[in-house]
């Protein structure tokens, strides 16, 4: 096909000042290009610890594919795999961070899991490291439900903070750049459709058969779409094999999903805070996300405009998902420091008024409502509703097909897809003879613990990699 695209980027990385001296030697040296096209990309140096404010704006920056389900208490010592490895740190180097490039792939048709076409399909990528002459160094990172292919570094020195899992992306560290080519690619349907650092086709792009936007016209998409349209731009780069897709959250599914569908292609899968399934549970607690957009005078089922967009709905959607990412404990600090009362004036006085820990909810999801959209939410709550790994009749089927090397990382304290669906799939694995390990996440930021904390797991994600088992039991 006419695929268009752009190729990667030969990064070259700065690291602190005690290595100046390093780096001007560096600098001197032509850097060689892998790719036919590449942009020289600087680096720039991140600040490694941050203020608990600071923390905060990371989590409410990130909140993703989360629902409430009320906390899990399982620690499932049972598990062949499930002893934490050291917390030996992978690299001694200074913490480092790269300036990058949003890239576009575009094609000109694209044929959904349900059948149905897509016409001009274009989504941004993003790409770290150096692609090596066999191809074989390439590790594929899946986003989560509210995140984009921004999994690294910074577009600007001034960014307030770098990719989501910037803490395990780079030189020296757990998935490291001076071995690994490593690509993120933002889904169709992004729910980001307003940011200008996103790219993707969905409900609010141009149906070019009508000239007008698609909203519920937009067929519905999967999570195997999802993989195939990543599936595409890897081919189009003469990309035929990955070493590891890696992924949280809804990306998990994404990474599971490659595993099972195209086996040949993966020789190992890790799933952070993931699943194998939407199962029952999960697939009602997502329709909650839905329901308040839909409840919405200005939804006018699908067809709005960006000027009356039901806002209101879709702030209330992200009120929910962000209490889901995390957990009681994270409210009942924050409702402390806000100095939360049950008995306050403002409530007591006037029931249009809400509490000090709900306006501060609201506020935050206000916020980000404005570079998001409705239907585009809409559109992957039902591809998470609609996922089990290889779209086939059942998990087991889907499992059955796995040749892949698997790590599954649950955090323990999740909401939304507990330790027990990680546990479940990992189970069928073992069960099938597979090379499966499971470790966990013991942080107390539920959900969330698998994007800001995924650094706790560096040491587990670093040894798989490598081939080295035994070092995580």
């Amino acid at each position: 096909m006419n695929w268009k695209k752009t190729l990667a980027s030969t990064l070259v990385w700065s690291k602190s000042k005690g290595i100046n001296k390093l780096l001007k030697q560096l600098s001197s040296q032509r850097v060689q290009k892998h790719l036919a096209i590449a942009n020289l990309v600087e680096v720039y140096l991140v600040k490694k610890q941050r203020s608990l404010v600071g923390l905060f704006a990371t989590l409410m920056l990130t909140v993703h594919c989360q629902g409430i389900a009320g906390e899990s208490d399982d620690t499932s010592p049972s598990l062949s795999s499930s002893k934490a490895p050291t917390s030996e740190p992978v690299s001694s180097l200074p913490s480092a961070s790269l300036m990058v490039e949003k890239r576009v792939f575009e094609m000109p048709h694209f044929t959904t899991f349900g059948g149905k076409q897509i016409k001009n399909v274009k989504v941004g990528w993003e790409a770290y490291g150096t692609l090596n002459e066999a191809k074989s160094n390439v590790i594929l990172i899946t986003h989560y439900f509210s995140g984009s292919s921004h999994a690294a570094g910074k577009y600007d020195e001034n960014d307030p903070a770098p990719g989501y899992w910037d803490s395990i992306i780079g030189p020296g560290k757990a998935i490291d750049t001076d071995r690994f080519y490593v690509i993120s690619v933002d889904t169709l349907a992004n729910l980001n459709a307003y940011d200008p650092h996103v790219i993707t086709t969905g409900p609010t792009s141009i149906n070019p058969d009508t000239g007008k936007p698609y909203g519920l016209d937009f067929p519905v998409v999967t999570i195997r779409d999802f993989v195939n349209v990543q599936k595409a731009l890897l081919e189009s780069l003469g990309i035929s094999k990955l070493y590891a897709v890696i992924g949280p959250s809804m990306g998990s599914m994404q990474a599971i999903d490659w595993a099972s569908a195209y086996p040949d292609w993966v020789e190992r899968m890790i799933s952070v805070i993931g699943a194998g399934q939407s199962d029952a549970w999960t697939t009602a607690a997502l329709e909650h996300w839905a329901t308040p957009i839909t409840l919405d005078k200005n939804w006018n089922n699908g067809a709005y405009s960006k000027e009356q967009a039901p806002l209101n709905g879709l702030a209330a959607s992200l009120m929910l998902i962000t209490q889901n990412a995390l957990t009681p404990s994270f409210f009942n600090q924050t409702g402390n420091t806000l100095g939360y009362k049950n008995v306050e004036s403002a409530p007591l006085n006037d029931i249009r008024q809400s509490h000090s820990i709900v306006n501060w909810l609201r506020e935050r999801a206000k916020t980000r409502a404005k570079s998001m959209d409705a239907n585009h939410l809409l559109y992957l709550v039902r591809a998470c509703q609609l996922f089990v790994a290889g779209h086939q009749g059942n998990l087991e089927q889907g499992l059955a097909s796995i040749k892949a090397k698997t790590l599954f990382i649950p955090a323990q304290t999740d909401l939304l897809l507990m330790p027990y669906l990680s546990q479940s799939a990992h189970q069928g694995l073992t069960s099938m003879n597979n090379d499966s390990t499971l470790v966990t996440l013991n942080g107390k930021l539920g959900h969330l613990e698998g994007v800001t904390n995924v650094s706790a797991q560096a040491q587990a994600i670093s040894q798989f990699l490598e081939n080295d088992k035994a070092a995580m039991q």
